[in-house]
């Protein structure tokens, strides 16, 4: 079964971390670009950070830069978000996304240039 599967997530104290995990089945990823997303309840679906398909130049909303580490193992098939210094706006679902095309540079945090999803992670940052 083809699939993304996110976890790692939960519920944590302001300023507090969580590390989410991506892994792919079914499918290899070391060729695509792979990204982060969020959507907050009643809000649309936000990019969070994307990272090249070669591990290079990692790409971040506003919001999380400074705060947030994309990273990816291809060997394990697999793309993390470290999530440091965590506050209550990032409480959110959070999807991992693989590229459209492979061995694209991402140039934008553009949903539309993702073509997988996953089923996403319950990210809740209490106050």
């Amino acid at each position: 079964q083809v699939q993304l599967v996110e976890s790692g997530g939960g519920l944590v104290q302001t300023g507090g971390s969580l590390r989410l995990s991506c892994a792919a089945s079914g499918l290899t990823i070391s060729r695509y670009a792979m990204g982060w997303f969020r959507q907050a309840p009643g809000k649309e679906r936000d990019f969070v950070a994307a990272i090249q398909w070669n591990g290079g130049r990692p790409y971040y909303s506003d919001s999380v830069k400074g705060r947030f580490t994309i990273s990816r193992d291809n060997a394990k098939n697999t793309v993390y978000l470290q999530m440091n210094s965590l506050e209550p706006e990032d409480t959110a679902v959070y999807f991992c996304a693989k590229h459209a095309t492979p061995y694209a540079t991402i140039w934008s945090g553009d949903a539309q240039n993702f073509g997988f999803w996953g089923q996403g992670t319950q990210v809740t940052v209490s106050s």
